[in-house]
């Protein structure tokens, strides 16, 4: 059954008739990929942590029609923690690779954020656009993938300043750096706010203004240990770390 869970967003269900329409990629995964036809017993979730039982009563090219039933359990639960993971710009498929692993890991939240020493820079908003668009829908496919009802969400390149001063006061705040940083087995093992945001830097690691910049901002600094790691490396590790401190990951 967890091949025939399917995404709607919340906008799709209409409980008042019970029903909820398909569009898209997923319509053409229901009919052309698993080729289900009316009657199929399938699942439905809105991304936002609900899911339902459904029957297919309608498949077509573009669309589909599911009958909804009794709400049900993903087959994953969510982390009692909401973990925000904040990554510095990588290139290419190193980014995709990371908002993969870390929805599967459970993130709540993933914030690229423009660095120094970033690996690339935007060259427009509708570049940011773009790439925003591709990371939501691989965010969709590993949520789909791993059971959850929750994808996670994703938001525009941020300036490093911005998220110091947007992340103040909000749960406990982590930067992962290569120098001037505490062994992680000094953090607090248990926390007061299921918040948690971690940061992770490029491969170029960051300036020095910004680690004076966190510590400024009350941000811990902390370091993974004497290996060197690839940054797409290190944001998966400090994401299951992080899961298996505060969340479900034991």
């Amino acid at each position: 059954m967890t091949r025939r869970r399917f995404y709607a967003p919340p906008e799709a269900f209409d409980f008042n008739n019970k029903q909820v329409s398909l569009g898209g990629d997923e319509a053409r995964h229901l009919r052309e990929v698993l080729r289900l036809k009316t009657g199929d017993a399938v699942r439905v979730f809105d991304g936002v942590g609900n899911e339902y039982n459904a029957i297919v009563v309608k498949a077509m090219r573009d669309s589909a029609v599911l009958e909804i039933g009794e709400k049900t359990e993903p087959v994953s639960g969510e982390s009692p923690i909401h973990l925000t993971l904040a990554l510095a710009l990588l290139k290419g498929d190193k980014f995709d690779l990371v908002v993969q692993k870390a929805t599967e890991l459970g993130v709540s939240e993933l914030v690229p954020v423009m660095t120094k020493f970033a690996d690339i820079r935007l060259h427009d908003p509708s570049d940011a656009a773009k790439r925003v668009t591709r990371w939501q829908r691989i965010s969709l496919e590993a949520a789909k993938q791993s059971g959850r009802a929750a994808v996670p969400h994703i938001e525009s390149p941020v300036a490093f300043a911005e998220l110091m001063e947007r992340e103040r006061n909000d749960g406990m705040r982590v930067m992962f750096a290569e120098r001037d940083g505490q062994p992680m087995t000094l953090l607090p093992t248990s926390i007061t706010t299921p918040r948690v945001c971690v940061l992770v830097g490029s491969e170029g690691g960051w300036s020095p203004e910004e680690i004076g910049s966190a510590k400024e901002h009350g941000w811990r600094i902390v370091t993974l240990g004497g290996r060197i790691m690839r940054a797409e490396t290190a944001a998966i590790t400090v994401t299951a770390l992080m899961q298996h401190r505060y969340g479900d990951l034991k």
